[in-house]
């Protein structure tokens, strides 16, 4: 039996020289010529002319129908069961699927099988229908065995009895349902809905009584830092591209390079986006996105930064408002994934740390500055515990909190007070080391976090700070800008962070500002609070005058 390899991990030089990303597969070439050719004949309602896929099509889109049709054996064996295709806007994504899905109903033998189109919102689901619809009046053959249902969004093949249904995504209606095939579009959007990772586990679910049942998904990258089931998909894919998962998924990912991707300015160069425009002279042009481009550039980098996302497949880091932060603009080249608490405790003469949290549906969040004992520079790693209850209360939070559990910035907890028990450990290893200045919070509600530093022996006016909030922050919130800007202050990169800058709002008073968390509304800002009253504390000058115990008796190794 032949091993399908979908990995292609020389995906960078390929799409650099504008070669196909899907990589040499055994295919049964006659079923994969049979879906083009019913693939080319369909013709467009919506352009002039009506011209047909085969005209119109790009052949990187062709390509994907040969594959996906031709991984069936003789058995009625799918192969590759998933594909994965990110392509930007306005290469046809919506009416390419459109057309996928038609061949792929039309091409079905199972009798009274089910085929679904799910997209994001009413109105995309509009436009799909339309497309399917507009293919099947166009085309005298196919009106006389297709029933087109406009008022339900329902095509129903008279003779087998099979269906192919538009509709938009509905976690409750995708729950237990069986597939034949179903193509999910812009996954991205509906990614922050309650239970959005558990619908697409049921439509997985749903495919199984069928051997030849496929999952496509189709999308853009997402308008936000990517969360819940579209980063865990995303990433999926990325693992089989390169070579580090095995699933039976097809990644079709039209993504720069990362030495691209990475650089702020590099893929501001519209000679490279011809990479990433695979329908490019057909649906759009590069001349066309320039134009674009220096409208979205013109209106800040707010809108820079969401037009990119859509149309160069640009992965958000941070999310910005026209009411953000300053310091959020500065604060991704900051970044260096090498900064963990094990190496602010290494290089460090001197640590301050600072604490933020609230209630039950808060975070409670612990912040660790270290000012590096050579070059004076300081940097930050954070910590973030959360009780259930809160991906309860704030069900639109629920997915991406799971994702910073997953990577390990966030402690989902089990019981209380496991969260306070465990930052009084972090605070009592940095104590041990004997580079604590102090650790800062808002004085408000902070009972129970200074009983449980007291049993770990930081107490003590000296070592527990008040932190007075408001417009008191405001040194530390400019010291933190400044630095940013001057590349004194740096970061572990880490995502929960980068959320949390991304939340934070300005809301100025007079000839001051404040970033509170009444200004972030419900959007999470806590370990930037956290930092800000470590940042405070280390704005003083704070020397250690004293050795640890344990470096006293030679017993410390960090």
């Amino acid at each position: 039996m032949v091993a399908w390899n979908l990995a292609c991990p020389d995906w960078e030089t390929r799409i650099r020289a504008g070669r196909s990303l899907i990589p040499n597969l055994p295919l049964d070439r006659a079923k994969a010529r049979r879906a083009v050719a019913v693939f080319n004949k369909l013709k467009l309602a919506d352009v002039p002319g009506n011209p047909t896929l085969g005209v119109a099509c790009g052949e990187w889109f062709r390509e994907i129908v040969a594959t996906m049709h031709g991984s069936l054996d003789d058995n009625g064996m799918r192969n590759i069961r998933e594909m994965f295709v990110l392509v930007p806007k306005k290469n046809s994504k919506t009416t390419y699927g459109a057309g996928f899905m038609l061949t792929s109903f039309l091409l079905n033998t199972r009798p009274k099988a089910p085929f679904g189109l799910v997209a994001p919102t009413q109105d995309v689901t509009e436009i799909a229908f339309s497309q399917i619809a507009g293919m099947i009046r166009l085309d005298p053959t196919l009106s006389t065995f297709l029933h087109v249902q406009d008022h339900i969004k329902r095509i129903t093949d008279r003779r087998n009895g099979s269906t192919l249904e538009v509709m938009s995504f509905d976690p409750a209606v995708l729950t237990g349902q069986k597939w034949a095939g179903v193509l999910l579009d812009e996954i991205h959007v509906v990614a922050g809905m309650a239970k959005a990772g558990s619908a697409v586990g049921q439509i997985r679910g749903g495919m199984i009584p069928y051997p030849e049942a496929f999952l496509a998904i189709i999308t853009t990258q997402s308008e936000k830092p990517p969360a819940g089931v579209f980063r865990a998909e995303l990433q999926k894919a990325r693992d089989v591209r390169d070579g580090k998962s095995a699933a039976k998924m097809l990644p079709v990912l039209y993504e720069f390079p990362k030495d691209i991707a990475n650089d702020r300015e590099a893929w501001k160069d519209s000679r490279l986006w011809k990479m990433i425009t695979p329908n490019n002279g057909r649906s759009i042009t590069i001349e066309r996105l320039e134009e674009d481009y220096a409208n979205a550039r013109d209106s800040g980098e707010d809108e820079l930064r969401r037009w990119a996302s859509q149309h160069l497949n640009i992965e958000i880091g941070i999310a910005l408002g026209s009411d953000r932060w300053i310091g959020t603009d500065y604060w991704e080249p900051q970044g260096d994934p090498d900064i963990t608490l094990d190496t602010i405790m290494r290089w460090s003469d001197a640590i301050c740390v600072g604490v933020d949290g609230g209630g039950l549906d808060d975070l409670l969040a612990l912040a660790v500055l270290g000012r590096h004992k050579d070059t004076r520079d300081w940097m930050l790693w954070v910590h973030c515990w959360a009780h259930p209850v809160v991906l309860e209360r704030r069900k639109a939070e629920a997915a991406r909190l799971r994702d910073f559990e997953a990577i390990g910035d966030l402690t989902i907890i089990k019981q209380l007070p496991q969260d306070i028990a465990e930052l009084a450990d972090f605070v009592d290893r940095i104590n041990k080391s004997g580079k604590l200045c102090g650790v800062g919070f808002d004085p408000v509600g902070v009972g129970a976090i200074v009983d449980a530093l007291a049993e770990v022996g930081v107490a003590g006016d000296d070592m527990i700070i008040g932190i007075s909030q408001g417009f008191s922050l405001q040194q530390a919130i400019k010291t933190a800008e400044r630095k940013l800007a001057d590349g004194s202050l740096l970061h572990g990169g880490q995502k929960i962070m980068d959320w949390a800058v991304g939340n934070a709002r300005v809301e100025p008073r007079g000839n001051a500002i404040m970033i509170t968390k009444q200004a972030a509304g419900v959007a999470k800002i806590d370990p930037l609070m956290a930092t800000f009253d470590a940042i405070q504390l280390m704005s003083r000058n704070p020397e250690v005058t004293t050795r640890s115990r344990y470096e006293e008796r030679g017993m410390l190794v960090l």
